[in-house]
């Protein structure tokens, strides 16, 4: 059965082949070291909801992974993912404001301007992921935290270098970028916010200003706004660029559904609910167990390690017909690639907005584009293309 620690050859092409016989054979899966694969719907779902029983709190399972001393603990253990109550509610309620839909729709018209721009500015031999799809949400999160435009560089490295060492095995090396990552950021940001609070900015449109005010419960201290700052960064990087580059790679692959698409332009939004069943940017969440329990008839100690399979949920039988057919119109589709619950995702709605916009765009401008050859991002816990060559005449 499927081990983190030692992956079987192939597992980043397609996971999904494992994620069927973990539903059919092992649901409840244990891992040699102790941790367990939870991958039925169901069963993440109670996860999700149940916060006393199963903690968001990484203290103790980053520990011995990264060292308490180290940039990379300090950030995990302070962001608003792995983290509970008081901190996840004082953070979440504070960005949940920033990021609710009224101030989403104010966003769109930037966003379109953004996408248009780096439409125009494509080659006809084109990598979709990096001149195209990352782009998109650094410039979406660099406008929510008011960075200059001449600062945003290095951004898109930090990101990658942060979720990079989220992975089950990590080399010395992706834990010293990881390190270094956290270090540069934190000393940008830190620069960051001291002019901010000496410039504020507008606090309907700028995260940056209404994290700095924080609201009538009180403010967040220096070290939780710079390392929520850069989970912002994190979190709306990584997944969007994932879930850019997966629609249009799902697309291209499945002519019928993207005739279909063109036919009735009405299913944008389905179609990027498919996409975020079919192929996850999220792959994996955590939890921990914090007391004696059973799932499945299994029995859990308090302690237990939990790896939340997504990518297999979402292809659960017994709540998705079919779940190995790509379905543009598909409904219902109660996937899980938002996690549930108290954590679900506080920037749902921007990711969503980010596509269908980026896939709107894009097919008008490119309707005919042809994938030349494509490059996996070799994570387990997140899916998406690391390079997406593309010719855009179709030629």
């Amino acid at each position: 059965m499927l081990d983190l620690q030692t992956l079987p050859e192939g597992f980043h092409e397609n996971p999904f082949p494992h994620y069927d016989r973990l539903l059919r054979d092992a649901p409840v899966c244990a891992q040699p070291d102790g941790s367990v694969i939870l991958s039925r719907h169901a069963d993440l779902e109670r996860v999700y909801k149940d916060t006393a029983l199963f903690t968001s709190d990484k203290r103790v399972v980053f520990a011995p992974k990264f060292g308490v001393d180290s940039p990379l603990f300090a950030h995990h253990t302070t962001s608003l993912v792995f983290n509970d109550p008081p901190l996840h509610t004082r953070v979440r309620r504070i960005m949940s404001a920033a990021l609710a839909p009224r101030a989403i729709q104010r966003l769109e018209p930037g966003l379109i301007s953004a996408v248009d721009a780096l439409l125009e500015g494509l080659s006809q031999d084109a990598d979709l992921i990096e001149d195209f799809a990352a782009q998109i949400p650094i410039q979406i999160i660099g406008n929510l935290l008011d960075i200059p435009q001449a600062e945003r560089a290095p951004l898109r490295d930090w990101s990658l270098a942060i979720l990079g060492a989220l992975e089950p095995t990590l080399s010395p090396d992706q834990m010293a970028r990881g390190n270094r990552a956290v270090t540069e950021f934190g000393a940008y940001l830190k620069q960051l916010i001291a002019h901010r609070r000496a410039h504020p900015g507008d606090p309907d449109t700028d995260v940056l200003t209404r994290l700095i005010a924080g609201d009538a419960q009180g403010d967040l201290s220096e070290v939780e706004l710079i390392q929520n700052c850069i989970f912002i960064l994190n979190a709306g990087h990584e997944t969007t660029t994932n879930l850019i580059g997966s629609a249009l790679a799902l697309l291209h692959d499945h002519p019928g559904e993207m005739a279909r698409l063109r036919q009735d332009p009405g299913l944008i939004g389905t179609a990027v609910e498919e996409v975020l069943r079919a192929a996850s940017p999220n792959q994996f969440g955590n939890r921990t167990v914090a007391r004696d329990t059973e799932i499945g008839g299994v029995p859990l100690r308090a302690g237990t390690n939990l790896h939340l399979c997504i990518g297999a949920a979402n292809r659960d039988g017994g709540v998705f017909d079919a779940p190995a057919v790509f379905d543009i119109a598909r409904k219902p589709n109660r996937h899980l690639a938002f996690a549930g619950g108290p954590h679900v995702c506080v920037g749902l709605t921007l990711a969503r907005l980010e596509a269908r916009v980026a896939l709107q765009r894009f097919l008008a401008q490119a309707p005919d584009f042809r994938i030349v050859s494509r490059v996996q991002g070799g994570r387990v816990r997140f899916r998406g293309y690391a390079c997406l060559r593309a010719v855009l005449n179709g030629a």
